[in-house]
């Protein structure tokens, strides 16, 4: 289509925002490279791109978290620098950002006017809360302690929090990737509503097709770091998107789940007619209670049986990074049992999972997965290394002929097996990563937000590889926040919220509402469940 950045359903009015080759480097990476951007009052204006594409370093800048390296920007016709977010805030713009920054142990109305430099007034603030949540439909308790509150509600804390300021431009950073659907379409509707009264400007950043095209009035798409198209979202179908997004044709039908589409084919949802396989992983009542007292995993329950992929769907914060801790032999139940293969395996003790034949692909591959000072060989005999330390000697010759036919298997893009880890972009880090905890055939593989941060073409191939590796006979168990990823992955869905399971249901079962409910703790277990604990 190639049109500008500007938004066509209006060229009368100056913008709201202008932005005109902004440019944002990185050290030798550049993170926006001459962009061009309009904002205009009484639009939703989405931005749409992959991860890494430049969405979020355009909108730090719009922001004042991050300077520019280039290019100008205008608010309401006239030209501002914005050095800092007090700055931006005097010019009436505001974010929401994707990851909450309120402070647990206090109460809502403290968060909402926390830094502040004016004079404290509980009984104002209080009320200020009580009024932008009913001018905006956002019921909150502003006495509510923030962390007692769930995901979504702490996402209005956040909206107030920015409302707070009544700015004219407000800046919406992948606002639903810690809600339900419900919470959703909720948002959308909130923002809709903030556009209709009130004449703002909406920017709304996201990597999902979906929710661009059913909340969006105007949408831009960057691809590494470059706008490269933009006009009325109605002239945009799903297909238009997604190539303009990644660059090339895509199929929606085997890509979805990495674009964000979350519309459920019934004929791809047929359930494999398979005789009962053996359980490969066992929990039962699993328990963990932090030092405040509270419980974080709270009796669960789950399978995982060889040849099959379950995933588990939940909002953040319900227990999963507790699970996959505890999987990785980091942290030690308080109770209930963990079995392997029909062995029962002692939970905290340093690779004790590992050595049972558990597999991990961890959620922060930087942080648990992978050591980038080392090479690509290193990596990928990582377990190797550790077995062999310090009684016996490591052969580096075969440890580097291993990790060739690695490379050459799982299309690792490196200048080969002596290739420091850091030189890696994080698709190829993750195909590292991958490739060593597959490469011994594990009966069990859990695999933590596998695809988190990644382009499409490397979520497609992490997705290919979990389906390969239970076609061979592994019990794989999928723990994600992308819902899409679950349904057009897993044969059983389980839900979890508060450390409990309290769904399950075969993939031809899956219901998007019902998912939705169970994620924000309306219902129980599913209805078909056996009493066994297992899906029908």
């Amino acid at each position: 289509m190639n049109r500008t950045a500007g938004d066509p359903l209006d060229t009368e009015r100056s913008p709201a925002v202008r932005v005109r080759g902004l440019t944002k480097h990185y050290g030798n990476v550049a993170a926006c490279r001459g962009i061009d951007l309009d904002l205009h009052s009484g639009r939703i204006h989405g931005v749409l791109g992959e991860n890494g594409a430049g969405k979020s370093t355009l909108m730090k800048v719009l922001i004042g978290l991050v300077p520019p390296d280039g290019g100008t920007i205008e608010v309401h016709g006239r030209a501002v620098r914005i050095h800092d977010p007090q700055r931006a805030a005097e010019l009436g713009l505001g974010m929401v950002h994707q990851h909450f920054s309120l402070v647990d142990e206090l109460r809502v109305w403290e968060n909402v006017v926390l830094g502040e430099r004016s004079r404290l007034d509980a009984g104002a603030a209080r009320d200020l809360v009580g009024v932008i949540g009913e001018r905006y439909g956002l019921d909150v308790d502003p006495d509510a302690r923030v962390g007692d509150l769930t995901a979504g509600v702490r996402q209005r804390v956040e909206i107030i929090k920015c409302l707070r300021r009544d700015p004219d431009i407000v800046i919406f950073d992948e606002p639903t990737s810690v809600l339900t659907p419900q919470e959703s379409t909720q948002l959308f509707e909130v923002l809709r509503a903030a556009v209709e009264r009130e004449g703002k400007a909406v920017a709304l950043v996201s990597h999902k097709l979906d929710e661009i095209r059913r909340a969006t009035d105007v949408v831009t798409i960057l691809r590494d770091g470059r706008v490269v198209d933009s006009g009325p979202t109605v002239e945009f179908d799903q297909r238009a998107l997604a190539q303009a997004m990644v660059g090339r044709p895509v199929s929606l039908r085997g890509e979805a789940a990495a674009l964000g589409i979350a519309e459920l084919d019934p004929t791809e949802l047929v359930g494999r007619a398979e005789p009962a396989r053996a359980v490969v992983l066992a929990i039962r009542g699993a328990t963990v209670t932090r030092a405040d007292g509270r419980r974080v995993l709270d009796g669960l329950d789950l399978d995982v049986h060889e040849g099959e992929i379950v995933g588990v769907a939940g909002v953040e914060g319900n227990g999963q990074v507790e699970l996959s801790d505890v999987l990785a032999s980091l942290l030690p139940l308080d109770g209930g049992t963990v079995e392997v293969g029909g062995r029962e395996i002692v939970t905290g003790r340093a690779g004790a999972m590992g050595a049972a034949g558990v597999a991990m692909i961890p959620e922060d591959r930087h942080d648990a997965g992978c050591v980038l000072d080392l090479s690509v060989a290193d990596n990928l005999s990582l377990q190797h290394l550790a077995e062999g330390a310090p009684l016996r000697r490591v052969d580096r010759a075969a440890a580097r002929r291993a990790a060739a036919r690695l490379i050459a298997e799982y299309e690792i893009d490196c200048a080969g097996p002596d290739a420091p880890m850091r030189s890696l972009s994080g698709g190829n880090q993750q195909r590292v990563v991958v490739a060593r905890e597959l490469a011994g055939s594990p009966p069990v593989l859990v695999a933590v937000q596998p695809t988190r941060g990644l382009d499409v073409g490397a979520i497609e191939f992490v997705g290919d590889r979990l389906r390969a590796a239970a076609d061979g006979g592994a019990g794989v168990l999928l723990i994600s926040s992308e819902l899409e990823e679950i349904l057009h992955l897993d044969d059983r869905i389980l839900v979890i919220h508060r450390g409990r399971i309290v769904g399950r249901m075969s993939r031809a079962e899956a219901d998007l509402e019902e998912i939705g409910l169970l994620m924000g703790g309306a219902g129980g277990e599913h209805a078909g469940q056996r009493a066994d604990g297992s899906a029908p």
